[in-house]
């Protein structure tokens, strides 16, 4: 292992390069935003003042912190406090030039979070969940006041927006009990329903609607929504008083979302397509949007500033994360060593049992395949792989190894029916198109079959862990990081919001279908893993437990199976990088240990 930073090779570099998150700013006082960075070696909040340019540590935990928000004043700035990654806390106030922490809301106890708006007139909306409540919605109506619960139900739902006046409070909600279509609700601070939009026709419909944003002046309750009415998602103005909805000519192929300007008069469209993503002004009533120039690659996010210009957060698979302006400036640049480049991504096209599936393909840049290929499978499920810089699958290819992501079904980007083909047979739907762009690997001479690792964290790591046992044939190595891999354990285990995303995916609980459970477990098939298993998983995880994963390796153990299993102090991953610096380590050594190759740079 490398002591000298300097001399460090560059995978380890890209780890440990300072990044910045998109600043959020205040409403009302928009010099003053926060961001999220690793400069301390550990992912914190920041508060930063524009106009004097001065910057300061909001957070300081041993295992970090990314979840805040300004106050619309940009007074002060809450953020979420859990213990040690498990995600299940309250929300702490600091004002915004420091000082003394307090509870924000001291009547609410520990829950999981479900959404936060912060109102202008120091009230707030905060969303709770807990395993004994479902999830239940309270109104604060100044720090340190009395909670008044105003909604309640056991399906999950969330705190969508608070409209600029405080009167209106948008909720996303699954009473329906489909947990990956949601419909809205408007309420009064009171609880009293105004409108409901519900595209499920109680679930007899599987549309979904999201919450995007009320509009940003005083008395408008024009509502921004995504909605999926033409097979995809894109936004269109709901107005819940005066009951009217306006569709938006904004035809592009792909995912579409929005959110306006500060003034309202127009809306910021981001575009997502094929794993890349650009970004497009709109003002109703217009006939089409007009483009915002952003280079070829991924916008993670953006936002429009009071005047007029856009910040946005950029990246390619070869060129690292940048924040940038449409006036041509880097918005916030972190000081400290810049990472590493790496390898363009290329895309694949293989055709499968359900249509056309898109991968992304890394390979070194010197030597002739075939390579030894790491299939890093992402996790979600509902979630996609992008053109964007991701340090994992480039340490990778500095290793020699080609690098494929599968944007399987069941990922976001290719339309509603790519999405929600994930139904009732659960992780064998996904393995089915990797399995296709595996075999698309082989016969194009990009993989050495006997050299093939499946890979991927969260669903990924379930996906892997389900893939070894079901295509033992297939695979060399498997690496599965927080996994799934009990899935009944998982169940019963997991956070509240999980088992109702279990129960939509796979039609029921485990009492009432186990036969789909059991067939989409991994555990259900341990017994036939042949490939060396490399297990990470973090001992606080609440979305893959860690009692399920012990199940799966005492299994590996009781018929001893060539495995491995690193625990840690964390919950679902980690934000210290000397960790994640580690844990790539780890299974760089393991694959090249049974696989064949040279040590791991900088051991």
């Amino acid at each position: 292992m490398t002591t000298d930073p300097a001399a460090a090779p560059d995978w380890e570099k890209r780890f440990r390069a300072p990044r910045v998150s998109l600043p959020d700013w205040a409403e009302d006082a928009p010099d003053r935003s926060l961001f999220v960075s690793n400069a301390t070696g550990t992912y914190e909040l920041y508060a930063w003042d524009r106009a004097s340019g001065r910057q300061r540590q909001v957070t300081d935990r041993p295992n970090g912190t990314t979840d805040g928000v300004l106050t619309p004043d940009g007074e002060a700035v809450w953020w979420f406090s859990d213990t040690d990654g498990d995600e299940f806390g309250v929300w702490m106030r600091q004002p915004f030039g420091g000082g003394e922490d307090e509870p924000a809301a001291p009547g609410l106890a520990p829950s999981y979070p479900a959404g936060l708006a912060i109102g202008r007139d120091g009230s707030a909306v905060i969303g709770r969940s807990t395993d004994e409540d479902g999830t239940t919605v309270h109104l604060v109506r100044a720090p340190g006041a009395e909670p008044v619960e105003i909604y309640r139900h056991r399906e999950s739902a969330g705190v969508g927006d608070l409209s600029r006046d405080g009167t209106l409070i948008a909720l996303e909600h699954t009473e329906h009990g489909d947990a990956m279509h949601s419909a809205l609700r408007v309420v009064r601070p009171d609880g009293s329903t105004v409108a409901e939009l519900d595209d499920t026709e109680g679930g007899t419909k599987e549309l979904g609607l999201s919450v995007l944003g009320f509009a940003p002046v005083a008395g408008d309750t024009r509502l921004l929504v995504g909605h999926q009415r033409r097979g995809r998602w894109e936004p269109m103005i709901w107005d819940p008083v005066a009951g009217t909805e306006t569709p938006l000519p904004i035809d592009l192929p792909g995912d579409v979302g929005a959110e306006w300007y500060p003034d309202g008069s127009a809306l910021l469209v981001e575009h997502e397509f094929e794993a890349r993503s650009e970004l497009w002004r709109y003002e109703p009533g217009a006939a089409a949007p007009v483009r915002v120039e952003t280079p070829a690659g991924t916008v993670s996010g953006a936002t429009a500033r009071p005047d007029g210009t856009v910040e946005y957060l950029w990246s390619s698979a070869a060129q690292p994360p940048v924040v940038r302006s449409t006036s041509g400036a880097v918005v916030l640049d972190p000081p400290g060593a810049k990472a590493p480049p790496s390898v363009p991504v290329e895309d694949a096209w293989v055709e499968g049992p359900g249509g056309r599936i898109h991968a992304l393909v890394q390979k070194p840049a010197t030597g002739e395949g075939p390579f030894p290929t790491v299939f890093e499978i992402h996790g979600g499920p509902t979630w996609h792989d992008s053109d964007a810089f991701a340090s994992g699958p480039a340490a990778w290819v500095d290793h020699g190894f080609a690098v494929v992501r599968v944007n399987y079904r069941g990922s976001t980007g290719y339309g509603r029916a790519w999405t929600d083909a994930l139904k009732h047979r659960v992780g064998l739907i996904e393995l089915e198109d990797i399995a296709a762009v595996r075999e698309w690997s082989v016969k194009s001479g990009l993989a050495d079959p006997e050299r093939l690792v499946l890979a991927g964290g969260s669903w990924g790591g379930y996906l892997t862990l389900l893939g070894l046992g079901t295509q033992p044939d297939a695979w060399a190595l498997g690496l599965a990081a927080v996994p799934v891999a009990d899935y009944v354990t998982a169940y019963h285990d997991e956070m509240e919001a999980l088992k109702a995303m279990d129960r939509t995916l796979l039609g029921g609980t485990p009492e009432e279908v186990p036969e789909r459970f059991e067939a989409s477990s991994p555990l259900t098939y341990v017994d036939a893993v042949r490939a060396p298993v490399y297990i990470s998983a973090g001992v606080n995880d609440p979305r893959c437990p860690i009692r399920q994963v012990e199940n799966y390796v005492d299994r590996l153990a009781a018929r001893g199976a060539v495995h491995e299993v690193y625990r840690y102090d964390a919950g679902h991953g980690s934000l210290v990088v000397e960790e994640r610096i580690k844990q790539v380590r780890l299974e760089l050594e393991f694959a090249l240990k049974h696989l064949g190759g040279g040590p791991v740079q900088g051991a």
